[in-house]
Parts: structure tokens; C-alpha cells; sequence
């Protein structure tokens, strides 16, 4: 293992920067100073907060911590421009208030991870149906900027290149529960239009591809960090399926580039929806086999059908290529980081887990390196200063 893969690596390539926009777009004069992320303590959002923060903002985080983890915003909440708030999007007294001072709101919270959509889907659904509807009604009320996550999980079954905004979304049947997440963000890209057609919000609707890169969790099946914390055990690295399937893979730090640009242009200019995402499919059984080969372990590839990963009736999803060029003319953006150099970061954010792990009764040797590696993850730290209620509504 390179020495350089223990370091912090804030994102391959330097600090992020977007390309400069087209003259003939209308930029903003000022980025918005006080921010709302909802999620904003998980993979996504606490990256996000960081670069908002150090760049000066005031941001408010509204999490309930049940995916992403205070200690994502140890760094951010230090220079007291960050605060947590501990509540859920589908309190909608606590979104509404949290609303109330901001100049935007960047949608992040949701429930999500194949495996919890497969197991709890009415869950999934629930939350993040009436989450989307609730923070853009409270929004909208406040004649709040939104910005709203959503996947590209939405084009279902649908595969091919240049998959663009507006390509057919083919979902499958929706007894099949793998689908609840698809469903959910559809409905919560129609409910985006609607509020636009309907209110005059102001709504920007993105779709994901893929995002990996540090602090992103093994807990729900992702596969990137599950398949780095087999490999760092020397254990075996299981694929789903026959991994012939591929994703286009997308640093975390490359997603937060194209926020930082959707943000610098005008509400009306950014109106509509935007992929981001790379244009390069990576197989999964190659995705293992770099994985081993950049830990230097000694792992094995397994293959486990899907009928014994999520039980009986899981459906595989299509081979999906984002066309990105509505989102590089509107703002320049461009994905800049390589698939080594998302799997290093990753690689580089587990061993730091490891190092600051609190019970040596955690650990254990892994057999290919000197490194000891750990057996399970760090515990929720105590609550960090800056952690606070939103005052009640008078």
C-alpha cells in the first residue's frame, strides 16, 4: 500500500474548480450565504458542507443521523459557520423553520441502499416521497432556492449511451420492491416540475450517477466501500450477481463541483434537470479486481446470485451512460477524477477509520500486510459543540 493512501485526501487532482461558464450564461453575483442541506451529515452533503463552509457560508445541516454521522462534520462545524440540527424532512414545523433564513436549499436526505430499499420498502418509500414534498412546499412558501437530488436510478431498466434528461424511463413492475427508490425519485422529479409550473419555485432537479469517494458507507450495499473493507480483511470480495453489469462510477468531489456550478448561475437558468455523472462504465467484476489490486490484498472474487443477496425477485438494473452536456454548457462542469483515483480515496478513508478506531478489541491482523485492519466500524462520537435545536415557531 502506497504511504501517500494514508494521507487525507481532500479529492484527487487539488482543491475541486469548475470550468468557467459560457459568457452568454447569466451568473449569479454572489453565491448564496446561508445555506440549508438536507442530509447534510451524510456521504454527499457533508462534502458539500465543507466546501460551503470553508469558502465562508453559514450552513444549517438538518439530519436525523440515521445514515450519515456527526463526526462527517467534525472538521466544518469547528469554524462555527456549521450547525446540526438532529430532525427529520418529514417534520415539517422543524423544515419549515430551518427554511425560513435561507437562501437555498440543497435537497440531500433521503433513504437509500439496495439493500435497505429490498428489505424495508415502505419505509423508503414514505420518507422519501413525503420528504421531497414537504421541504419544496416549505421552499417554496419561503421563496427558497432548492436544489433537488435525485438518481439515475429514475431511467429503471433503461440502457445505452448518452442517456440525456429526457430519454424514457422504464421502471419495472412495482411489486418488485427493488423499484421503491426509482419510483420515489421520479414522483419527486415530477413533484420539482410541478412546483416550477405550478408555484414559480424555484427548482433545479439533479440525477446522480453513481456517486463514490470517502465517508460513503458499506452499512447499505454500496458497492465500493463494501468491496475495499472485503479486500483491506483479506476476505472475500463478493460480487452480486454475474458482474458482467457495469456503472459509471463518479467522485464525490466531481458531484460537489457540479453543485458549486449549478449554484453560481441564476434561478431561471438553472431551471430543469441535469445528469451528473462520468462516461466511463466500469464493470463490476473489474471494479473487484482493481479494488484487490490497489490494496495489495489477497482476496478472492465471489460470485453470489441476487436471489441469495436480496431474495427472490430482484431485478438487475441496465447498463446506463449519462450524457452531460446540458449540465457542461450551462456551467462548464466536467468530471476530472479517474475511477484509481476514487477507488485510492476510498482505500485511504478506511485505513483512517482503522487508525482511529477506539478498542484494540476491534481490530484484528490482516494476512497480506503489516496493517492491522478492523473488524467492524468506529463508534458514534459524542455530541460535537455546535450541535443545536431550531428554536420554536412563535
Amino acid at each position: 500500500m502506497s504511504p501517500a493512501i494514508l494521507a487525507e485526501i481532500p479529492g484527487p487532482g487539488g482543491p475541486a474548480t469548475v470550468t468557467s461558464a459560457p459568457p452568454t450564461v447569466e451568473r449569479c453575483t454572489a453565491l448564496p450565504a446561508n445555506c440549508l442541506i438536507t442530509g447534510g451529515a451524510g456521504f454527499i452533503g457533508s462534502h458539500l458542507t465543507d466546501r460551503l463552509e470553508k469558502r465562508g457560508h453559514q450552513v444549517t445541516v438538518l439530519d436525523d443521523l440515521s445514515s450519515g454521522s456527526a463526526s462527517n462534520l467534525e472538521s466544518a462545524m469547528a469554524g462555527g459557520r456549521v450547525r446540526l440540527v438532529p430532525g427529520s424532512v418529514l417534520d415539517a414545523d422543524l423544515v419549515e423553520r430551518c427554511v425560513r433564513d435561507v437562501d437555498v436549499c440543497i435537497h440531500l436526505g433521503a433513504v437509500l441502499g439496495v439493500a435497505r430499499i429490498v428489505d424495508r420498502p415502505l419505509e423508503a418509500l414514505l420518507a422519501n416521497v413525503r420528504g421531497a414534498d414537504i421541504v419544496m412546499a416549505a421552499a417554496a412558501g419561503a421563496g427558497c432556492r432548492l436544489l433537488f437530488a435525485s438518481s439515475s436510478e429514475v431511467y429503471g431498466k433503461q440502457s445505452g449511451e448518452a442517456l440525456t434528461e429526457q430519454a424514457d424511463c422504464t421502471i419495472g413492475a412495482p411489486s418488485y420492491s427493488r423499484w421503491s427508490y426509482a419510483i420515489a425519485k421520479q414522483f419527486g422529479e415530477a413533484l420539482a416540475h410541478a412546483y416550477r409550473k405550478d408555484a414559480d419555485a424555484a427548482v433545479t432537479t439533479i440525477r446522480f450517477f453513481n456517486i463514490v469517494g470517502a465517508r460513503q458507507s458499506s452499512a447499505y450495499g454500496m458497492v465500493l466501500p463494501r468491496f475495499v473493507a472485503q479486500a483491506l480483511a483479506d476476505e472475500p470480495v463478493t460480487i452480486y450477481g454475474d458482474g458482467r453489469q457495469s456503472r459509471c462510477f463518479t467522485s464525490v468531489h466531481d458531484a460537489v463541483d457540479a453543485i458549486d456550478g449549478l449554484l453560481g448561475v441564476t434561478n431561471s437558468a438553472a431551471a430543469g434537470t441535469f445528469n451528473v455523472g462520468t462516461s466511463l462504465p466500469v464493470r463490476i467484476e473489474d471494479l473487484a479486481q482493481l479494488v484487490i489490486s490497489r490494496t495489495g490484498s489477497r482476496s478472492t472474487i465471489v460470485h453470489v446470485p441476487y436471489t441469495e443477496a436480496y431474495g427472490a425477485g430482484y431485478q438487475e438494473l441496465g447498463n446506463r451512460v449519462p450524457d452531460t452536456s446540458a449540465l457542461h454548457e450551462l456551467t462548464g462542469w466536467k468530471p476530472r477524477r479517474t475511477i484509481e483515483d476514487m477507488v485510492d480515496e476510498v482505500i485511504g478513508s478506511q485505513l483512517q477509520a482503522m487508525v482511529r478506531a477506539p478498542s484494540p478489541a476491534r481490530w484484528r491482523r490482516g494476512k497480506s500486510r503489516s496493517t492491522s485492519v478492523l473488524a467492524g466500524g468506529p463508534a458514534e462520537p459524542a455530541w460535537l459543540p455546535g450541535v443545536q435545536p431550531v428554536a420554536a415557531a412563535e
